[in-house]
């Protein structure tokens, strides 16, 4: 966020009016965050993560579901999306990961001779070998 950043040069002695206008940024939406650096919903969602990281720390092989039951005990519920997006966000992950899908890799030599001896290259796009 660069509203701090104006609150960094006012100090130095650079008008906000003069800040405002080289930053690209218009005064009020700065003032409006300087009454309130914290908005409401982020002070919501750290209250949330903060529950998700505490069940998470307790038991790190449950995934988000169960974490979002635990955060709802605890005092701060929240949809299943919701815990999905802050574990997300956070990298916090269940210790059983998913398998791997694919075949992932490169082609092992071949299982049996080839006693045809057959070439399956061609010299040129749509031509014989």
């Amino acid at each position: 966020m660069i509203y701090p950043l104006v609150g960094e040069l006012a100090v130095d002695g650079i008008p906000v009016t003069e800040a405002c206008p080289v930053l690209k940024l218009a005064r009020q939406p700065y003032y409006r965050w300087l009454a309130t650096p914290v908005t409401a919903g982020e002070l919501a969602q750290a209250y949330r993560a903060n529950a998700l990281f505490d069940a998470h720390r307790d038991d790190p092989e449950f995934g988000y579901r169960f974490l979002a039951c635990e955060a709802a005990t605890g005092g701060q519920p929240m949809a299943a999306r919701t815990a999905w997006a802050i574990c997300s966000a956070n990298r916090w992950c269940s210790a059983f990961g998913k398998p791997r899908r694919g075949k992932g890799g490169r082609p092992g030599p071949p299982v049996h001779d080839d006693r045809v001896q057959r070439v399956f290259t061609a010299a040129a796009p749509n031509q014989l070998g």
